[in-house]
């Protein structure tokens, strides 16, 4: 596990648009698992950069996401399709049938988790997972005591997940109750991650999750494990970690 402890947001940002922007070079048809959130905006903001203004090349590159909101339509201004195509997408050029979003709106949502599963396994697997961090250690929306082996499924959010997520809403009864998600087993899977965290109400997590012992109650903990986990860090994130970690 590489741990970067970067000055600012900024820096840690163009450092994880590095490590996509190298992959997406050598593999131009790489796999991409992609994350929501406030966290990897400026990744997104920098891959935008390098495609408009160093060619970099997505027209042959696949995506995965981690998650979406159930009962909510891909139009709706809070899905995280939604969100991907206003942040990203339309913004490259990527093709739309490589582009794998969970579907909120699913007739059958456990049937549609299978599918999701075996379209990553088509796809031959995930080569870089972007993951952000929850305050709690959840990632994706494996919640605390989420099993360290489970895939994609449907999760009743808690009420703290909820309240976090209030703010992009008119209120909270507007929050979905349930998500699709990534199980952290499928996570897991894919060859390489990368976890972003920023600000001081990540340090707790991150202190846990770098430091801490490996348990399902914090899910991002199991990133210990992976042979190819790089962990990248503003200094506020990185206030409570006591151990020395690379720039």
């Amino acid at each position: 596990m590489l741990v970067l402890v970067k000055e600012d947001y900024d820096d840690m940002s163009k450092e994880a648009a590095k490590i996509v922007a190298a992959l997406v070079r050598r593999k131009p048809d790489c796999v991409l698992g992609l994350a929501t959130g406030s966290t990897p905006l400026g990744l997104y903001k920098e891959l935008i950069r390098l495609h408009k203004e160093e060619g970099l090349d997505f027209s042959k590159v696949t995506t995965f996401n981690l998650d979406e909101y159930v009962g909510l339509p891909p139009e709706h201004d809070q899905s995280y399709h939604y969100f991907m195509w206003e942040n990203l997408f339309k913004h490259i050029n990527i093709d739309p049938s490589r582009v794998h979003i969970p579907h909120g709106m699913a007739d059958d949502v456990e049937e549609h988790c299978r599918w999701y599963e075996e379209r990553i396994k088509k796809a031959g697997g995930i080569d870089l997972q972007v993951l952000g961090i929850g305050a709690n250690g959840h990632i994706a929306f494996n919640e605390p005591g989420s099993s360290l082996g489970s895939r994609t499924r449907i999760k009743t959010l808690t009420e703290k997940t909820r309240q976090d997520n209030a703010r992009f809403f008119k209120s909270i009864d507007e929050v979905p109750k349930y998500a699709i998600t990534m199980g952290i087993g499928t996570i897991m899977e894919a060859r390489q991650l990368l976890l972003l965290a920023s600000g001081k109400n990540k340090a707790h997590a991150i202190k846990i999750t770098v430091e801490g012992p490996i348990t399902a109650m914090v899910p991002a903990t199991i990133v210990q494990m992976h042979p190819k986990a790089t962990i990248i860090v503003d200094k506020e994130a990185a206030a409570e970690l006591t151990g020395k970690y690379e720039g």
